[in-house]
């Protein structure tokens, strides 16, 4: 079974006000970008993301959880952020029954998550170029005879 399809099974599994809040969240989620991917982790949370992981939903007891990988470096003018201050990389958007997705902000936050995601890897890609080469240990060539002989 495909990520997709577990996602809709957990989704028509919770037949309460869960399911109808967790597949509105994800129609905001995918309209962001065509791009993102829906995966299936942890033994059974939805994750979507697009150059690593964006998002992960749970729904909860009393809540739906939305935890954000790198959500302490996201820009949140919409202040939907409203758990995990504590730390210093995830933020949450904890939905409990009764409230309402701001949907135009929620994928406002998902594609700032996905600049984060491309800016990073550029920068490692930048990095690896600026990257000296280390020369092997009993390197040969003219410079490993020349280091020999001044010693001797």
């Amino acid at each position: 079974m495909s990520a997709s399809e577990n996602i809709d099974r957990l989704i028509a599994g919770l037949a309460d006000w869960r399911g109808k809040t967790l597949a509105g969240i994800r129609k905001a989620i995918l309209a962001a970008d065509n791009e993102i991917v829906e995966e299936w982790k942890w033994m059974g949370s939805p994750v979507w993301s697009r150059h690593g992981n964006i998002v992960v939903g749970n729904a909860h007891k009393d809540k739906v959880k939305l935890t954000f990988a790198h959500g302490a470096s996201l820009p949140d003018p919409e202040k939907l952020f409203n758990n995990g201050f504590g730390g210093k990389v995830w933020r949450a958007i904890d939905v409990f029954e009764g409230d309402k997705v701001n949907a135009r902000a929620l994928t406002s936050l998902i594609r700032a998550a996905i600049d984060y995601n491309q800016l990073k890897l550029k920068k490692k890609a930048d990095a690896k170029k600026k990257a000296p080469l280390k020369k092997a240990a009993g390197a040969t060539g003219a410079k490993a005879k020349a280091a020999k002989q001044r010693s001797d």
